[in-house]
């Protein structure tokens, strides 16, 4: 069996929108070198100045290389039918490929990770990078961060590497499709595998051990290994796939729960790499305060954190759609509920059996009972029901609850009854935010799955 050792050195992080300055090639029979391929290469493209004092190469020195496009056909010849190995292999893989693709090349080997080999084979180093691994392990590595002497040093630890596998580590990684190849390099192999087949919440951390993706599932393993079975060329998923070192996860009886704590983990915790519902809240809500005069007042604005709203909002015409059933119904004022400028409300927006003149002729004592009448209308409207299903375990149920409309929070109820009274019940939950987003998705499966609520 040969190897392929590769090295490039390039303008940035992602292939699909930058170009390579350097590659070499060492093919290997895994005890010595057969093989050594090296060439300067022209992208086409200025390189940033912080690269170049990295590699030391320069715009000069690339002006007259050959284009990829040039080299491809040798390239290919080099590569194919053998293994594909590389300190880091993903990063390389993936610029080869998408820029042998776009010669004309397909680009399909088995591969082979230097950085995660290392980690099994040679455990317990401090730093598994190639320039701090090969000072570990006794191999001089010159012309650091040029492809010809890190691509040499590879092979040097790659025969290493075969020398010491007495576990027969790369055997099992070259069987058939070994998913392992294809996890980033700093993620054990052990918590990917270690991962349940039921729904739930999965994080994904960085070096420093802080989240920066939070996503649900309903077959946790599935979902997490999907994040790493392609080796797309662009900016966010190979910078994605850079930072991720650690993965944890939370289990949940039914996707619903794993729905509803996906959301709130986002909430809590802002991952960079989450973008969907970081900003999605309620936008408004109906406001009661009471005026110079004593009248109770209904207000429409957008939400305010140290202020409860009586109802909320997604836009501002469905509030004003509500606050005119409000009117309606109760006689209320299209002025006290600011709707109306003028006492007359003659420039204002009219409700149905609103005569303009209802504050005047009613105390602030009589008006206010009828504020009161609808406030405890729309509390009375608010539904309150538990949403219970299966549980985790086989002895348990999932409980979820919503008091007067809104959420409170969720848990499980390990001997299947539920309390008499809703302050037992919640005794019993976690007690997490509530947002329109949470709701809309209880209210939908409560719709579709009403023998799985019961009301209180």
């Amino acid at each position: 069996m040969l190897y392929a050792i590769v090295d490039i050195e390039t303008t940035g992080s992602f292939a699909a929108g930058n170009g390579i300055t350097e590659i070499a090639i060492v093919i290997h029979d895994g005890k010595e070198v057969i093989n050594f391929y090296e060439s300067l290469v022209n992208p086409h493209a200025a390189i940033p100045y912080f690269i170049q004092r990295l590699t030391g190469i320069t715009n000069e020195m690339v002006a007259h290389a050959p284009s990829f496009h040039e080299i491809a056909a040798q390239v290919h010849e080099l590569l194919q039918d053998k293994v594909f190995v590389a300190h880091n292999v993903n990063f390389d893989y993936s610029f080869l490929k998408h820029h042998m693709e776009v010669a004309g090349y397909m680009l399909d080997e088995r591969k082979l990770c230097t950085v995660r080999l290392s980690r099994k084979i040679l455990p317990g180093l401090r730093s598994y990078s190639l320039g701090k691994l090969c000072h570990q392990v006794g191999i001089n590595l010159s012309n650091h961060h040029r492809a010809g002497g890190d691509a040499l040093a590879t092979a040097h630890l790659f025969a290493m590497l075969v020398a010491n596998d007495k576990e027969e580590v790369i055997s099992g990684m070259l069987k058939g499709r070994n998913s392992e190849q294809y996890l980033p390099p700093h993620v054990p192999v052990e918590q990917v595998d270690n991962l349940p087949k039921t729904a739930g919440v999965y994080y994904f951390y960085n070096a420093v051990g802080k989240v920066v993706y939070v996503g649900k599932a309903n077959n946790l393993k599935r979902r997490v290994k999907s994040h790493f079975s392609n080796n797309k060329a662009g900016k966010q998923k190979q910078d994605f796939l850079r930072e991720i070192y650690r993965i944890s996860y939370k289990e949940c009886g039914t996707d619903l729960m794993a729905h509803i704590l996906e959301s709130t983990e986002i909430r809590r915790l802002w991952p960079v790499y989450n973008r969907s519902q970081r900003g999605y809240l309620p936008r408004y809500g109906l406001f009661l305060y009471e005026d110079r005069q004593g009248y109770q007042r209904f207000v429409i604005e957008k939400n305010k954190h140290y202020l409860k709203p009586v109802y909320t909002f997604n836009t501002i015409i469905e509030g004003h759609h509500r606050l005119r059933e409000l009117i309606s119904e109760f006689g209320l004022s299209a002025r006290l509920c600011n709707l109306a400028k003028v006492s007359e409300c003659a420039d204002g927006v009219h409700a149905d059996h609103c005569d303009g003149n209802c504050a005047e002729s009613l105390t602030a004592e009589a008006y206010n009972e009828r504020v009161a009448q609808a406030v405890a209308w729309l509390d009375k409207h608010l539904p309150t029901f538990a949403y219970i299903d299966k549980g985790i375990n086989h002895d348990e149920q999932s409980c979820i609850l919503v008091n007067k409309g809104n959420f409170y929070g969720m848990g499980y109820l390990n001997d299947g009854v539920l309390p008499d009274t809703i302050d037992q019940l919640q005794e019993k939950l976690e007690p997490m935010p509530d947002n329109d987003y949470i709701r809309n998705l209880i209210f939908k499966h409560a719709a579709t799955y009403p023998e799985k609520c019961v009301a209180f």
